[in-house]
């Protein structure tokens, strides 16, 4: 179960286009048998393609051809220098370079002379052709996890489940063994209900409902919603206010008390009752289930609160669950406004609780609290307050006070918590970018904290991975010898868009594009870990549905490789009605094992190959905005603009087109029909000329002013350069205007606006 993967922790090549000439080194007398791992959903048509040639001996310069779908040759090369040994048997790696192929099509990897194999197929697409179904497919795994009576059917054949949860008894929190979820106490003591925690999803592959990974996956599906616009597909808006139905009841206003986890992993000591990990079975009989041992793990589920009625409650929890109320909010605010500003409340009013003069400790997460050891509490809390922010915008209320907060916040992170990347247990990264966000639409007030900063520590998260990912074998930015390396991973690749979208630095669009690859298929174990998504992905994951119904629990991210301690004493048993996956038992990943990671697909392995709620939504963020990044961005001319007070069409030889001069000192330049499909932030980038000082222009959008901009020498007014910065933009036509009362601004050749 995903929860135990704590308490463990307790306890440069030649290329020639087909038809040119290429001389090959002689292929040595007997070529080593090699294995070709590759990104088995796909490349993009313009970025760097790398896939991988590992073999048992050395073989360079082994050459490689890839080969489309009807056979034939469409590049030929040879292999790159080693990057390395990957293990005892796997002694050298060698980068195989094809980025020089970009039509779209279906594709196929060759090795011969000093070596020999072949890759599974992959794709190279556009980015809707290849992000979407992974995305849908990942919102289908939160499908899987609904509990409740609204359940979809799906591959699995879910059936209604947990319907007691509509009224439960409130107990307080138990006593536990040392560094163990067992309970010591003879039983649990009520304290109060009944109260109504129907619905929700389970975390992982147990039937455990937590407030803490509830509220991440939601803000994952909000945020991810938000940045897809029209390319959302139509499941997950549906699914992400599902899952804040379900917050909605943990969180009671009336009361102010929150309630944080629903069920119990494991029994007591004694013995004489049972917890939900004792038991493997299908959820939709728990109801029914009437041995009193099983009461609390089945029938009677207990309910836990975070902190007394009316009193302050741990700010982690704070921080995230009002993020998801505001961010629904933010979703609702223009088509369902009613709805938008019940979501808006209720983010008030729980974020009002925070308890931050003396936040507990260790914060509330879960029971116990090793499940999911929480040690940060400012990134929630400037995650909740920049969503509460751009909500109040959204809404036409005052913000001022969240921008305060939000500021703060970050400030408090920066000097004291960065130690993490995004993923369950660090949310800075989208706190950050939408700080950055909700700054720009304020005007970008003097706050407690610079865009610089926010700017920066998103550099640092990617930097951090960036640095990893240069030295490793496959290019991995993620840490394989510890927990969730797949969650991380996809973190990166939402925070390297999210830094790309603030600063318009493009120079980690490399590494994106490595950690997409490596968790799709090019890595060492030759296996994509997100469940139907490419040839070759988990099979046996331990996830009680999945295990034990017809279909798939397609969109599902399991834990991945991890530290080969937490494999000690092996696998152990199997659980009274597991069904035996791999049926033999066997391990034929064992053979890419190294001293100190491993890979495991086994029902068993919950080292590995769990999968969980915040794992899939690492993944549904990390390809959603790239995704949006990848969403055709859209060029307006400044000479086809409406130009007033005296600025001027002028003559430009590295422009689009012509450029406009004479702005600034009453001189106007405004692009009166600039469309955006759905309201939201969207990045511009202006394009301008200028020489030496620099200038300034103000940028007014819909009528107001919204952000002033230093522009930067670029080295003559026939020399362009850019600058990008994040705009919030209504659905439909927009207004942006260009100028400066007091100077003389650059000269403009075009803006274009992207998601």
């Amino acid at each position: 179960m995903a929860s135990k993967r704590v308490i463990a922790l307790l306890s440069a090549a030649g290329l020639a286009l087909a038809g040119g000439a290429l001389a090959l080194p002689h292929a040595a007398d007997a070529a080593v048998a090699g294995l070709v791992r590759v990104d088995q959903v796909g490349y993009l048509s313009g970025e760097t393609k790398l896939a991988y040639l590992m073999v048992p001996n050395p073989a360079g310069g082994a050459s490689f051809a890839v080969v489309n779908s009807a056979g034939t040759k469409v590049l030929t090369g040879t292999v790159g220098s080693s990057r390395g040994a990957w293990n005892t048997k796997y002694k050298a790696v060698y980068p195989i370079n094809f980025s020089a192929v970009r039509a779209p099509g279906t594709y196929h990897i060759t090795v011969g002379g000093a070596a020999s194999g072949a890759s599974p197929s992959f794709a190279i697409a556009d980015a809707a052709s290849l992000y979407s179904k992974a995305i849908a497919d990942g919102v289908a795994f939160f499908q899987v996890q609904r509990d409740g009576p609204d359940v979809i059917s799906g591959q699995t054949n879910r059936k209604p489940s947990h319907l007691n949860d509509k009224s439960v008894s409130v107990y307080a929190v138990p006593n536990f063994e040392p560094d163990s979820d067992v309970i010591t106490d003879a039983n649990l003591k009520k304290i109060g209900g009944p109260v109504n925690v129907l619905g929700g999803w389970f975390d992982a592959g147990d039937y455990l409902k937590f407030t803490h990974t509830t509220a991440y996956g939601d803000v994952i599906l909000f945020a991810a919603e938000r940045a897809l616009g029209n390319a959302a597909p139509s499941t997950l808006d549906a699914e992400a206010h599902f899952g804040e139905k379900w917050l909605d009841r943990m969180w009671d206003q009336d009361s102010r008390t929150l309630y944080f986890q629903v069920g119990i992993g494991t029994g007591n000591s004694a013995g004489t009752f049972t917890g939900d990990h004792d038991i493997w079975r299908l959820p939709q009989g728990d109801d029914a289930d009437t041995d009193p041992a099983n009461r609390f793990a089945t029938a009677h589920r207990p309910v836990f609160r975070a902190a007394d009625p009316g009193k302050k409650i741990s700010p982690n929890l704070v921080g995230r669950v009002s993020a998801a109320f505001a961010l629904a909010a933010q979703v609702d605010a223009e088509e369902h406004p009613s709805r938008a500003a019940d979501e808006y409340q209720a983010a008030v009013s729980l974020y009002r609780m925070a308890d931050i003069a003396s936040p507990p400790n260790p914060l509330v997460t879960a029971l116990p609290n090793a499940f999911y050891p929480e040690s940060t509490w400012h990134d929630d809390m400037e995650l909740g307050a920049a969503e509460l922010v751009l909500a109040a915008q959204a809404l036409g209320h005052n913000a001022s006070g969240y921008l305060d907060d939000a500021a703060d916040f970050a400030k408090g992170y920066i000097a004291t918590e960065t130690a993490d990347t995004l993923n369950l247990y660090d949310t800075s990264a989208l706190a950050h970018a939408d700080l950055i966000k909700a700054l720009a639409a304020a005007g970008n007030p003097s706050v407690g904290i610079s865009r610089a900063a926010l700017v920066g520590d998103l550099k640092r998260q990617v930097q951090t991975g960036a640095t990893r990912a240069a030295s490793d074998v496959f290019h991995a930015g993620g840490v394989y010898t510890d927990f969730d390396v797949d969650s991380h991973t996809f973190g990166f690749l939402a925070t390297q868009a999210l830094y790309k979208q603030a600063s318009g630095d493009t120079s980690f669009d490399a590494f994106a594009t490595q950690q997409r690859n490596w968790v799709f298929g090019a890595n060492a174990w030759g296996t994509s870990f997100m469940v139907g998504e490419g040839s070759t992905f988990p099979k046996c994951m331990q996830h009680q549905v999945d295990n034990l119904s017809p279909g798939r629990a397609i969109g599902a991210v399991v834990n991945g490789p991890n530290n080969v301690s937490q494999f000690e004493g092996g696998l152990g048993d199997y659980q009274t009605g597991m069904v035996k996956c791999p049926a033999g038992g066997s391990d034929t990943y064992n053979v890419f094992s190294t001293t100190d990671s491993r890979y495991v697909d086994d029902v068993r392995s919950w080292q590995a190959s769990e999968p969980a709620l915040d794992m899939s939504g690492s993944a549904i963020l990390g390809l959603a905005l790239q995704r949006s990044l990848g969403l055709a961005p859209t060029a307006y001319e400044a000479e086809n603009a409406t130009l007033a007070g005296g600025a001027k069409e002028a003559a430009c030889v590295p422009c689009s087109g012509t450029k406009v001069g004479f702005v600034g000192k009453g001189g106007t330049v405004t692009f009166d029909a600039v469309t955006a499909p759905a309201p939201g932030t969207y990045l511009l980038t202006i394009y301008y000329t200028q020489g030496e000082p620099g200038r300034s222009a103000q940028i007014s959008v819909n009528g107001a002013d919204v952000l002033a901009i230093a522009f930067e020498p670029t080295g003559g007014f026939d020399v362009r350069g850019s600058v990008s910065v994040p705009v919030s933009l209504v659905a439909g036509t927009n207004t942006i205007s260009i100028g400066n009362p007091a100077a003389y601004a650059p000269d403009f050749d075009k803006i274009v606006l992207s998601s």
